[in-house]
């Protein structure tokens, strides 16, 4: 008995020792493995892969080189939109790592090389990484302000919107309608016009009487009429698409888009509705130059309070003007409407500045940016700015510049060409004036 219970013991021990010498082996079996075994990147982006639980020597290749490479030691490099298995052979086992790749952001209409989508691919995905907590900007506080006449859309003579319609208006549309004195200013308008708070106050005078639903209308009817500066191309397409594609990349990654312009607060909410950005800056979220509005009948009260609006009520232009939302006056629409200061800032000229130095004023909490659009592309546009001095002027300022001719791959869309002149005088004469140059003709036909 004492002999089978020693050998029981025996067989007992050697049982125990079997099941945990294979325990130890299943364990260093399903130890080896990837460190990763799925990955999302953008094209460009590279991540380390690793095999963990052995010491032996890996293999690495990639099913699709032309998505993403593989390195000996395991480094992944993203190229292309697209998708990929990166494999892992060693002592016999081919381990998977699935990768998924996403187009690099502002890589369709924006050069390869342009150091400023590099610049504000980084801001964003700095201040969008919840793990980057020195950085990191809440959703709530995602405020990006743009200004829109040269930065997101033309702004050259006989292509900038307000303008442009100021002298539609007075000229061919209703020359019967505007005073002499009006007239003669907008057929005073020429190339290297300043377009400040004069020329706006002569604007607020125009539009005295309409309604501003008409004149929103009359703003989204003039869009629809051809400018004679390029081919192809209605006052409604002069956005530029690479700026198009910024707005919507940040508008993805949750900023909240202002438009902030010097062009007046109705008319820039026509010509943003009519834009390609419209969905994403709604009607809330624009501020402009302020023209006088009044209920109708009270056009001469001295103020709002003497009356109450009652349903049945229009909503009118008095002809009197504000402000000029332009230098200072940006930053401080910015304070009153929005309540707080943006994160990134775009602009195109010194009447920007005010609202890019407010936006990145050391005493904004977050992380901020500020980038310049420089119209030095006289091929395309009719901008003529020399790059050298703006950028260097831009960067001691802390700004980022853009140049459209070396990081907009295309500016407008498809089919539409600079002309072969940037205006005819002749185009804008007014009518009244056509009409009398008809009747002097006739006259001399008949003395003749």
């Amino acid at each position: 008995m004492t002999y089978l219970r020693k050998t029981n013991a025996v067989i007992a021990v050697m049982v125990i020792m079997l099941v945990g010498f294979c325990s130890v082996m299943n364990v260093d079996a399903a130890s080896v493995g990837l460190s990763k075994t799925s990955v999302s990147l953008e094209a460009g982006e590279t991540v380390n892969l690793s095999v963990k639980g052995t010491g032996k020597k890996v293999s690495w290749s990639s099913s699709n080189k032309k998505v993403a490479t593989v390195s000996k030691k395991g480094k992944v490099k993203a190229l292309k939109k697209g998708s990929a298995n990166i494999y892992a052979r060693v002592d016999g086992k081919k381990l998977t790592c699935k990768v998924k790749v996403k187009a690099l952001p502002m890589s369709k209409d924006w050069t390869a090389d342009s150091q400023a989508a590099a610049h504000l691919r980084a801001y964003v995905k700095k201040v969008t990484n919840k793990k980057d907590k020195e950085n990191y900007i809440p959703v709530k506080d995602r405020i990006a302000v743009f200004d829109m006449d040269g930065t997101l859309t033309c702004e050259q003579y006989f292509t900038y919107y307000d303008t442009m319609m100021f002298l539609q208006y007075c000229l061919k549309d209703h020359p019967d309608e505007v005073s002499d004195e009006l007239k003669k200013a907008a057929q005073e308008v020429k190339p290297g016009y300043k377009a400040g708070e004069e020329l706006a106050r002569n604007f607020a005078k125009a539009y005295a009487g309409m309604t501003v639903e008409e004149l929103y209308n009359y703003a989204v009817e003039f869009g629809n009429k051809e400018t004679s500066s390029f081919r192809n191309m209605k006052y409604n397409e002069g956005a530029y698409l690479p700026m198009v594609e910024l707005v919507k990349y940040l508008y993805d990654n949750k900023f909240t888009i202002y438009v902030i312009s010097g062009t007046e607060r109705t008319t820039t909410r026509a010509v943003v509705d009519c834009s390609p950005y419209s969905e994403y800056v709604p009607q809330s979220q624009v501020i402009g130059t302020e023209f006088e509005v009044k209920v109708k009948g009270h056009e001469s009260e001295a103020m709002n309070l003497n009356y109450k609006y009652v349903p049945g009520d229009e909503l009118v232009f008095t002809g009197g003007f504000i402000q000029k939302n332009l230098h200072a006056n940006k930053a401080i629409e910015i304070e009153r409407e929005i309540g707080q200061r943006p994160v990134p800032a775009f602009g195109n000229s010194g009447s920007d500045s005010s609202m890019l130095d407010y936006t990145i004023d050391s005493r904004n909490p977050y992380p901020t940016a500020a980038y310049m659009v420089v119209a030095d592309d006289p091929e395309r546009e009719w901008g003529k700015e020399s790059w050298d001095d703006k950028s260097a002027s831009y960067i001691a300022k802390n700004y980022v510049p853009i140049s459209m001719k070396n990081e907009f791959k295309q500016i407008y869309k498809s089919g539409i060409t600079k002309a072969e002149k940037q205006y005819d005088p002749e185009e804008w004469k007014s009518t009244e004036d056509s009409s009398q140059n008809g009747k002097d003709l006739e006259v001399l036909r008949d003395a003749a």
